[in-house]
């Protein structure tokens, strides 16, 4: 029971608008940055094999659209970067929409319904994952896992075999294979390349999962702003080559897109340090993007370095299917306002 009202005081508390006036007071000079990935109908063939903690369903980015356009004003890429440039101001309670890693399905589902809604975007895109079919090794496993096609005993023996055995063994669920996922990022390329080589078949669907250099190109010109999601998506604090993750990775996307170098970046995997920030910097960037869940002041000069937040279908659907606007905005305007660098 006490579930129940607390559920019920949730909706109450949103319906009511006194949530609404909440966000409206306390966020009223700050910009909230949201933070997608993937966007696929449930008829898509990609649906049955996608992570679910990266994917929304299309239906739900449109919900997510209007719940924006209600509470929030949404601002372009082009925006946030005069605000930083020159102290444009921004209008209260902004808002910008972001995509991570460069998904075909981003311009299959996610811009036609941004076209409908008359909203701007900003995608960040891997260089060297344009024009090619397969995703990252993270996703292939996991769509080989939910296909059935490889299973976590498999991978720990493979693991065991070249000498990174893992104790305790996680069991053989989405879950387990997240850790076995963790061990296989610490490895060298070289060694996760040997460990995978068995299931190379098994992680290949057959199905182009990322972005085309056209359909990048159709992004920007239908109001989605490219950035740059790394090289090959590694996270920037291991990275074997940072001038390549940053400087030839902007590169390499200004050339997909037949225009100058993007000014805008955003973190794999969400990771940096001292030292990704100033290279980061050194290669031009004049804005690059965290997973930091924080909203960032807008009195003052913008910063150089925005928080974001993200989140996951099952945070806003309940368990009966139907959307739930006030899971969101709990969510949302609660989030901490930070300035994270000057």
């Amino acid at each position: 029971m006490s579930a129940m009202a607390a559920d019920l005081v949730k909706r109450a508390l949103y319906r009511s608008g006194l949530l609404g006036l909440y966000h409206r007071l306390r966020n009223r000079r700050a910009l909230t940055v949201i933070m997608f990935h993937r966007v696929l109908t449930e008829q898509d063939p990609r649906w049955p094999s996608c992570d679910p903690d990266y994917t929304l369903e299309a239906g739900l980015l449109e919900r997510c659209l209007a719940f924006f356009r209600r509470h929030y004003n949404v601002v372009s890429a082009d925006e946030v970067l005069a605000a930083r440039r020159d102290g444009t101001p921004l209008p209260d309670r902004a808002l910008l929409i972001t995509f991570d890693d460069g998904w075909a399905d981003n311009h299959a589902h996610a811009l036609p319904r941004l076209r409908k809604a008359n909203m701007p975007a900003l995608l960040f895109a891997v260089a060297d994952a344009i024009d090619r079919d397969e995703p990252f090794f993270q996703e292939r496993l996991i769509a080989a896992f939910r296909l059935g096609r490889v299973r976590v005993p498999a991978l720990l023996s493979a693991l065991a075999d070249a000498g990174h055995p893992l104790s305790p063994a996680p069991a053989d669920t989405l879950d387990g294979l997240r850790h076995v996922i963790a061990a296989l990022e610490a490895l060298a390329p070289a060694q996760r390349t040997q460990v995978l080589a068995p299931f190379a078949a098994a992680m290949d669907d057959g199905v182009r999962q990322m972005v085309t250099r056209a359909e990048l190109r159709e992004l920007a010109a239908g109001g989605v702003a490219i950035g740059v999601h790394g090289k090959t998506h590694v996270p920037m604090t291991r990275a074997e080559d940072l001038d390549a993750e940053l400087a030839t990775a902007r590169q390499i996307v200004g050339e997909q897109l037949g225009s100058d170098a993007p000014p805008t970046m955003s973190y794999p995997h969400g990771r940096y340090d001292d030292t990704v920030l100033a290279r980061t910097q050194a290669a031009g960037y004049a804005l690059a993007f965290t997973s930091n869940p924080v909203m960032n002041p807008i009195d003052g000069k913008l910063s150089w370095l925005l928080g974001r937040l993200g989140f996951e279908q099952s945070g806003i659907v309940d368990g009966a299917g139907r959307f739930r606007p006030d899971w969101l905005a709990l969510y949302l305007f609660r989030a901490p306002v930070r300035r994270l660098a000057a």
